[in-house]
């Protein structure tokens, strides 16, 4: 009867606060996501930006509007992830990926750009023309360094000689 008692109560709890729970995580609203860039009344085009930018998200920009002020709008790219301050920048590349869905064919176009960050953006970056629920990707890669190996290694070395010091502790030596 114990047993039984404790399932009713879980079960209880849980259809009481399982609603609020749900609730929480839904938006108020669709249009709480979209980030408008167009004036009201323009025509746009709804254009999703994902990666490394400083503001992802789905974007209502104006028709023909370019990849680089699509970029602009999503405040470029993200500079510095994880406590990256001291990033050596001539080994960063950036890459910017735009998908587009062909639903008469059934397969996905894409643009692929990439260039290092001291190096020019590629001119048909500018010429590009974005169009509706087309898909931007933007991730800056870099090459690592010294000091990221040693991040790595460091912990690994840490714990192996903490765990021959203990084990030598404690058998006695």
């Amino acid at each position: 009867m114990n047993r039984n008692f404790k399932y009713y109560l879980i079960a209880s709890v849980i259809c009481v606060f399982f609603p609020a729970v749900l609730h929480a995580q839904i938006s108020e609203g669709l249009s709480d996501r979209y980030i408008r860039v167009a004036e009201v009344g323009e025509l746009v085009d709804s254009v999703n930006v994902w990666g490394d930018v400083g503001s992802a998200g789905r974007y209502l920009v104006p028709e023909r509007t370019k990849l680089t002020d699509l970029i602009s709008y999503s405040f470029g790219f993200s500079q510095l992830r994880g406590g990256q301050s001291n990033i050596d920048w001539s080994k960063t590349q950036i890459e910017v990926k735009v998908s587009r869905y062909d639903r008469d064919k059934k397969l996905v176009k894409m643009a692929f750009f990439r260039y290092r960050y001291h190096d020019p953006e590629p001119l048909e970056m500018f010429d590009f023309e974005l169009q509706n629920n087309d898909v931007v990707t933007l991730q800056v890669r870099r090459k690592p360094s010294f000091t990221d190996y040693v991040k790595v290694v460091a912990p690994v070395i840490g714990v192996l000689t903490t765990s021959v010091f203990l084990i030598e502790n404690l058998s006695g030596h």
